[in-house]
């Protein structure tokens, strides 16, 4: 692969005499579950400010359906916990990794229980769901199909009490700021206050995922690897970025939003169906509806071209509809707005960009390789997850290393005692001199007609089939769109989410084309076996012009 263009370090310029200050111990930049417990894990003698570009109710970690996985049960086992995330990743996962968060999951359940979490139960205990590629029955839930909600609902209350956390909404993160190396904070925006230096004695990302990237997706439209994409700039090792997860069953109806329809539908004996109504997976898996949602996915696609049929169909009609209704209660009011009954009739689904694996490389408490910097939930690329996450992980994530990262700062702010405000004055660093301006005048860029053919393209090309050849023509043509649209000046969120979107995007189609071989949710067509030698990590860094392959620990 050839050299890529470089976008400037900076999206936008900016002077310290220019623009306003904050100060801060800690800047937590993301209002999702990562990081509010982040927030709730640093020292109250710290000042914390979180700015998250929505506000705290449109999260991914909202958006969340299924539940938390966590042996509660006393006939599971963590062995088996452990087991099932391993084979689920597919031969890439830390084993130290996945055994040290499956051993804290159980506290961190009980934790959101202390903290006023309703999860729902059957006769006096916790209710617990199976999903796909879990062995036992491990998966604690809330409001039959809304955990995130309650879960969310929860933590924002616990962090309420906190006084010494300020939060910003509908602040848009523009840049970190590095200075000799070093985060140092970072550059937002709002509409009130326009551009605003943030400096932070450490900062942690905890902005999500990227699944907007995509033109059929489950995540809200805030998640567009804006977070990936700022440590990028910032100098972080980005890695395994080729590794996108495709949840299988995501409703497709025409005007309706694409909403995740949760595992445990399948957990609890639906089936999937074919347009003629014939039951599928049992040819693809022994596990049929609870094999991994790799599996799933490249089933469903499979069928979709055989039958020459936009989507595939999950059944639920053998099953007793009162149970069905009373389980799913969101889903069955989603399905009902469009006349569709979920436990009589056959529901449309197909699959659907859910979950970035890959992400910015940090280690067993959330430290990246930028001094200053930490990371915790999806934007990461923790090791827990290898190369296909299991069901109902990613809140679990998001709890473990939320707290560790935010325990870590504290202890590393602590240990440095008090400092004035001088040492993070910096001189301005932006960089003017690269970029043009986009004035809105005859040379204004059509964005969304930019962001919409990017979604497209990704959707034909790096979906969940992929092929050298495809991948070759999807990079040339976001290459293209990044010569000429990240040297542009854009002054609103719509224009550096764009150029956000295209530098994570390009190192997805870079990783994709590097790893030749079908491995997790990565599938090569023209490579569809795994191999041992590609049993590692590809990491990107800033500046490199082909990638480094990192072993396994």
């Amino acid at each position: 692969m050839s050299q890529p263009f470089e976008g400037p370090r900076y999206l936008v310029p900016f002077g310290p005499k220019r623009v306003p200050h904050c100060f801060t111990d800690v800047l937590i930049l993301g209002g999702g579950l990562a990081g509010l417990r982040a927030a709730l894990a640093v020292d109250r003698r710290l000042s914390v400010t979180v700015v998250t570009k929505d506000d705290l109710q449109s999260s991914s970690s909202q958006w969340a359906q299924g539940g938390i996985a966590g042996v509660v049960d006393p006939e599971d086992r963590f062995d088996n916990h452990v087991a099932d995330t391993l084979t689920a990743g597919g031969g890439l996962c830390h084993e130290a990794v996945v055994d040290a968060v499956i051993r804290e999951a159980p506290g961190r359940i009980a934790e959101l229980i202390a903290w006023g979490t309703r999860f729902d139960e059957r006769d006096g205990s916790l209710a617990l769901g199976r999903e796909g590629g879990h062995s036992h029955h491990r998966i604690v839930h809330a409001l039959g199909d809304a955990t995130g909600r309650e879960v969310m609902r929860a933590v924002i209350e616990q962090t309420r009490r906190l006084d010494n956390l300020s939060v910003w909404p509908e602040t848009f993160t523009i840049d970190l700021v590095t200075h000799e190396g070093a985060c140092r904070g970072a550059l937002v925006w709002n509409p009130r206050h326009g551009k605003t230096l943030v400096w932070a004695r450490r900062t942690i990302l905890a902005t999500g995922g990227a699944g907007q990237i995509y033109r059929e997706s489950t995540n809200p439209p805030g998640a567009s690897g804006d977070g990936m994409a700022l440590a990028w700039r910032a100098g972080a090792t980005l890695r395994d970025m080729e590794f996108m997860q495709f949840h299988p069953t995501v409703l497709y109806i025409a005007g309706g939003s694409r909403s995740l329809i949760t595992e445990a539908v399948r957990g609890a004996g639906a089936w999937l169906v074919d347009k003629d109504g014939r039951r599928f997976m049992p040819e693809f898996d022994p596990r049929a509806e609870l094999a991994p949602r790799d599996v799933v996915s490249r089933a469903i696609t499979v069928v979709m071209h055989r039958t020459h049929h936009s989507n595939v169909y999950l059944d639920l009609s053998h099953l007793d509809p009162v149970t069905v209704r009373e389980r799913f209660p969101g889903m069955a009011a989603i399905c009902a707005t469009f006349g569709l009954d979920l436990a009589r009739d056959r529901i449309p689904v197909r699959p659907g960009a859910h979950y970035m694996i890959g992400g910015v490389r940090v280690d067993d408490v959330g430290r990246t390789d930028v001094p200053g910097l930490f990371a915790a939930g999806e934007v990461t690329s923790s090791g827990l997850h290898g190369a296909n996450r299991l069901a109902s992980n990613s809140l679990l994530e998001g709890l473990v290393y939320g707290a560790r990262a935010g325990a870590t700062v504290s202890a590393d702010v602590l240990g440095e005692g008090s400092r004035g405000d001088d040492e993070f004055r910096v001189p301005s660093i932006a960089e003017p001199s690269r970029a043009v301006a986009d004035d809105g005048g005859d040379a204004a860029l059509d964005l969304a007609d930019i962001r919409n053919s990017l979604r497209a393209l990704m959707w034909r090309h790096v979906g969940v089939e992929r092929s050298g050849e495809s991948l070759a023509e999807a990079l040339v043509t976001v290459e293209g769109w990044c010569r000429y649209v990240l040297p542009r000046q854009f002054a609103d969120p719509q224009g550096w989410q764009l150029q956000n979107m295209l530098e994570v995007t390009r190192l997805m189609i870079r990783g994709a084309i590097r790893r030749e071989e079908t491995r997790g949710v990565h599938f090569r067509g023209d490579h569809p076996d795994a191999s041992d030698a590609w049993r590692v990590h590809i990491a990107w860094h800033r500046g490199d012009a082909e990638p480094r392959m990192e072993p396994l620990p």
